[in-house]
């Protein structure tokens, strides 16, 4: 039995291996962000229980590593283990990331990254992730070029000066361009994890994910609301209040001018400071909202899709197909399938795709 996952491969559903994900680390690596991928992806499980990942520390040289804390790691893991791995995570170094330059990287490293993105005899397509300003090494290293990425905001304009082929980002906590995904500052490594968690596995693992570590599993607004701002800018007020209330009322056909005026604003200040804040425009948002409410209900009840569709607010079946090809590269059926099981879905919603 095999089934779809969501860039559109496919997979054994059972007895499949754990996917394998390698962290690497260099000298005076951010033990935060080593230790967080290891309890997320770590902690991911199946129905029955089973370990989802495989998590290998891997270094240029394996052995013992620096930290920028007061304590050392060891390595066991080498290149080889990251050129074969299902995915790469890279956290930051700031010991050298921010000296980075296009073709700087050792040519083994570059060529154990490059690897990474391309296409092995598996089913399923490779990935490289970065948590903060490990996008430098992706970025030396040519995978970021003519794509969009994201790091810390404190390190945003250097990025942009050092790599101009980059489309820098550095209002949201990470983008996704498919294999290749970028990160804010050590936190907002939470928030990749947990997408990259979601993508493979389905909100349910994610979400139980989440419990587990006591953090959300969506964490609203991007790290442009941590951007310290000129003394002019303070008091304004914030577009919180609005979100928090449009996630009760996603059944709803909300329009912009109702999320302004719940935080009395005009609509053009409201749209302004909403992207400062999130990212996103109001109606972006509020989409991809949706999509995450019509995944939980695909997931965990045998509602036809229609029924999906009315609540999680995007009316139609025929509007919620258009937005999950277009926001997942799946049908909502497909995405049952895989998440949630052909033998635990009702009939009259698995076959209504």
């Amino acid at each position: 039995m095999t089934a779809m996952t969501t860039d559109g491969s496919t997979t054994p559903e059972r007895g499949r291996r754990p996917r394998t994900v390698a962290v690497l680390v260099r000298d005076g690596v951010l033990p935060m962000e080593l230790g967080l991928v290891h309890q997320l992806f770590g902690s991911a499980r199946s129905a029955r229980g089973e370990p989802l990942y495989d998590v290998r520390t891997c270094a240029p040289r394996p052995g013992r590593i620096r930290t920028d804390a007061d304590f050392p790691i060891y390595a066991e893991h080498g290149l080889a283990t990251v050129a074969a791995a299902d995915t790469v995570l890279v956290p930051a170094s700031h010991e050298t990331d921010e000296g980075l330059r296009r073709g700087v990287l050792p040519e083994e490293l570059r060529e154990a990254l490059r690897t990474t993105t391309e296409y092995g005899p598996r089913p399923r397509p490779r990935r490289i992730a970065s948590i903060c300003t490990g996008s430098f090494v992706l970025a030396a290293a040519g995978l970021l070029d003519g794509r969009r990425a994201t790091t810390h905001w404190m390190s945003a304009g250097l990025f942009a000066r050092t790599f101009p082929s980059v489309t820098v980002d550095p209002g949201v906590l990470f983008v996704d361009e498919g294999r290749i995904l970028t990160s804010a500052g050590e936190a907002a490594g939470i928030d990749l994890c947990l997408h990259m968690i979601r993508r493979d596995h389905g909100a349910a693992v994610a979400a139980e994910v989440a419990r587990r570590t006591v953090v959300p599993p969506h964490r609203e607004g991007g790290q442009a609301q941590y951007i310290q701002r000129p003394v002019e800018s303070e008091g304004l007020t914030s577009t919180s209040a609005s979100r928090a209330w449009a996630l009760t009322r996603l059944a709803e056909p909300l329009t912009l001018a109702e999320l302004a005026a719940h935080d009395a604003m005009s609509v053009r200040t409201y749209s302004r400071r909403f992207r400062e804040e999130t990212g996103l425009t109001p109606m972006q948002w509020l989409t991809q909202r949706r999509v995450d409410r019509a995944r939980e209900l695909l997931e965990q009840t045998d509602h036809t899709v229609d029924r999906v569709a009315t609540e999680a607010g995007f009316g139609t079946g025929a509007s919620l197909r258009q937005h999950f090809q277009a926001g997942l590269g799946v049908s909502p059926g497909a995405y049952r399938s895989t998440f949630r099981g052909a033998g635990r879905a009702s009939g009259s919603g698995q076959a209504d795709e």
